[in-house]
């Protein structure tokens, strides 16, 4: 990531986000707010340190008042000339990574003719969310599930009658 956008926009980022979250009034904040992990940035505004009961509560909080949703348009917004993607993922953070770094990436090593087809199934198929590139892919049948016995549920739909 760094070749691709360079540490001077990385830092912009992390400084305008640290600052941001500096001054968002949530009830509990644990650390780790940032991850710089291969090819992205993770970004927790209750932080990455937090307890399973406090990302549940902070989870129930986001979906009532939008708070990763609200952070990533702002960042959208400003870090426009970087042509980057957000996707919320899980319940307490979201991703940043240079456009085509999403997992539609790892088509590019499956031939078209490879494969009759390929099934993916996700929980962020929504736009915004982290699985809905793939999900949406012309190449990729996509199946929304809620959780891992949702998706045991549709693979036995799928290929076991």
């Amino acid at each position: 990531m760094n070749a691709h956008l360079g540490e001077e926009n990385i830092k912009a980022i992390v400084n305008w986000t640290l600052r941001y979250l500096s001054d968002l009034d949530i009830p509990i904040k644990r650390g780790t707010f940032i991850e710089y992990r291969t090819g992205m940035l993770n970004i927790s505004p209750i932080g990455r340190n937090c307890s399973q009961e406090e990302r549940d509560a902070f989870e129930v909080m986001d979906l009532q008042k939008g708070i990763r949703k609200t952070l990533l348009e702002k960042m959208r917004e400003k870090f426009a000339h970087l042509d980057l993607t957000y996707s919320i993922g899980g319940q307490i953070s979201f991703d940043v990574f240079p456009k085509g770094w999403d997992k539609t990436y790892c088509l590019r090593y499956l031939p078209e003719s490879s494969f009759d087809e390929i099934h993916f199934f996700g929980d962020k198929t929504f736009e915004g969310g982290n699985d809905f590139e793939i999900f949406t892919h012309p190449r990729v049948m996509g199946h929304s599930v809620k959780n891992p016995e949702e998706t045991v549920k549709q693979l036995e739909e799928l290929f076991l009658k």
